[in-house]
């Protein structure tokens, strides 16, 4: 993996481990509450980040004329 691939995983990781750093309840809580959820909003849910990430990457590259 290139040196902005190991960055980007490593922002995510941070960002993932602020929750539970700094609100352990509410994290808990909205944890339990995804796991309640069904399928298929679960589903909605994920692809929705999946293209908000995509679209931040696309647009970032883009700016930055890569």
């Amino acid at each position: 993996m290139n040196t902005t691939a190991w960055m980007a995983l490593g922002l995510v990781l941070v960002f993932e481990g602020l929750g539970p750093v700094l609100y352990p309840q509410l994290w808990r809580r909205m944890i339990l509450a995804m796991a309640n959820m069904p399928d298929g909003l679960l589903r909605r849910v994920g692809g929705g980040l999946v293209v908000a990430g995509a679209v931040i990457y696309y647009t970032l590259s883009h700016a930055n004329g890569a």
